[in-house]
């Protein structure tokens, strides 16, 4: 669904006024009944509906659920324990957890044309481990109990134990580096994933910024991966996973594609044939919000039949116990995705982009491979003399909400990063289109321009702190503030 009809502009006084309807009369008094025990937390509540009403959310990992898929995780599934999966639980007294997970499960299958759908990872992260951690048992432990005769871990004796262990932490992968697109979650010392994993990264050509698939195959063939990772949280175009599979299987590597941020142009069938990664990885993880527009959460899909016994193992494996309110929320929104609508909610967050790009590219900036394919938008800010850092904060004085992003080969590293971040589904969301894309351009432009570094207590030029003068960032916050007015976020509830 979309949260405000493009068709049906509006200056309707939903956000200040009262308004009557199923959802206001349900926020309204599961409020009155959190602030009855914590009356800080329900402010807070509404704080937050406040600051997502009064900013321009260009957060390419953000966006707005409907109230649906918010109200689908506020009850007693929250209480439920559920280890395990749909008909094979360690715990009794699960029936409605097994029909809820069934159907987001269902819906996911459906929507992503995948052959199985494991709906129970609470986080991005999760959904790649439990994807890692499959692909090692089947490569690895599965093999290895097979050739030792066993059909369990816990038959084999000590040492043959300790020989695993030692085997199943020194496999290799591949994967994007940060500075090109990269996520921290696959492969990179910081995370759980690089100390799990022997990482190397393959990069994007210096000229064009935009991967070489020659080199990534090169880096197969030398390097002989176990693990190959695609996907990105930075990169802002399309990658040929059908290229990608081909390399895989050269060097015998099980493909593995993190579609966490362009989930949602998956699922609208923005991305289909070899920019498909669901028919063409042996794994796919992503997360459920972002451009899916779901809840916080994780989901692993493969058509692999081989490697569903493991994934399903995910629980107690690596994570907790299934999170069965969200699971619930998870299949609200599989559902709504599975509408006609989303296809053209998807076709217009790429539009947006492309827009959004255009219109800062006409006003001087530069952006990372000169445009996009998918929901984000990569700006280099040195040309306007800032770092990613202050960019980020004078945006955000001015109404509009961005985050600081390296761009390939970063002089200032990933603290105060040479670039910013923007996506589009957040506002397509609420119904903005390209004529509002541009005005937006139109205001980070002009925030950047005006914005000045200002020096360290040293004198050196500093790369944190910036001025703006008044005039500047007031008069941007109202321009944000009009396009917020004529698009606004949730009009059925209203105040709360």
């Amino acid at each position: 669904m979309v949260i405000q009809d493009p068709a049906v502009p509006s200056s309707d006084p939903a956000a200040t006024g009262r308004v009557e309807s199923p959802e206001a009369d349900a926020y309204r008094a599961a409020l009155d009944v959190i602030g009855a025990v914590e009356p800080d937390v329900a402010s807070h509540i509404r704080g937050e509906l406040g600051n997502q009403r009064s900013q321009l959310k260009l957060i390419a990992s953000e966006n707005y659920a409907s109230p649906a898929v918010l109200l689908a995780m506020g009850n007693w599934f929250s209480d439920k324990y559920a280890e395990g999966v749909p008909g094979h639980r360690f715990y009794a007294g699960c029936e409605f957890v097994d029909k809820v997970e069934t159907l987001a499960a269902d819906h996911a299958k459906a929507l992503f044309g995948a052959g199985h759908a494991y709906v129970q990872p609470h986080s991005g992260i999760d959904a790649n481990l439990v994807a890692f951690w499959a692909m090692l048992a089947h490569r690895v432990e599965a093999p290895y109990l097979v050739d030792h005769g066993v059909r369990h871990v816990n038959d084999l004796s000590d040492a043959d134990w300790e020989e695993l262990r030692r085997s199943l932490g020194n496999q290799r992968m591949i994967g994007m580096a940060l500075d090109a697109g990269g996520h921290l979650t696959h492969g990179f010392r910081p995370n759980i994933s690089g100390k799990l994993f022997d990482q190397r990264s393959y990069g994007v050509d210096r000229e064009t910024e935009m991967l070489d698939y020659d080199r990534v195959a090169a880096l197969a063939r030398e390097f002989k991966p176990l693990v190959m990772v695609a996907g990105y949280s930075a990169y802002p175009r399309k990658v040929n996973f059908a290229t990608m599979r081909e390399i895989a299987d050269e060097v015998g590597a099980t493909l593995m594609v993190d579609m966490a941020h362009f989930a949602g142009l998956v699922a609208g069938k923005v991305f289909t044939g070899d920019f498909d990664p669901v028919a063409n990885a042996h794994i796919v993880t992503s997360t459920t919000h972002k451009s899916l527009r779901g809840p916080r959460g994780g989901i692993v899909l493969t058509n692999e039949t081989e490697l569903v016994e493991f994934i399903d193992k995910g629980c107690p494996m690596v994570l907790g116990g299934p999170l069965s309110n969200v699971m619930a929320a998870k299949a609200v929104a599989f559902a709504e995705a599975r509408k006609p609508e989303f296809q053209d909610y998807a076709a217009r967050v790429a539009e947006n982009a492309a827009a959004l790009a255009d219109g800062i590219g006409r006003r001087g900036g530069r952006i990372v491979t000169g445009g996009t394919d998918n929901h984000l938008v990569l700006v280099d800010v040195r040309p306007f003399g800032l770092t990613g850092r202050q960019a980020e904060s004078a945006l955000e004085a001015a109404g509009v909400i961005v985050n600081r992003n390296s761009i390939p080969d970063d002089e200032n590293g990933a603290w105060y990063t040479s670039g910013v971040r923007l996506g589009t589904p957040a506002l397509t969301t609420v119904g903005m289109g390209t004529g509002e894309m541009d005005e937006v351009a139109d205001i980070i432009c002009g925030v950047l321009t005006a914005t000045e570094p200002t020096t360290t207590s040293s004198g050196d030029p500093s790369k944190a702190k910036f001025h703006l003068t008044d005039d500047v960032r007031d008069g941007n916050r109202a321009r944000a503030a009009e396009l917020l007015a004529a698009n606004p976020l949730y009009p059925t509830l209203g105040a709360l």
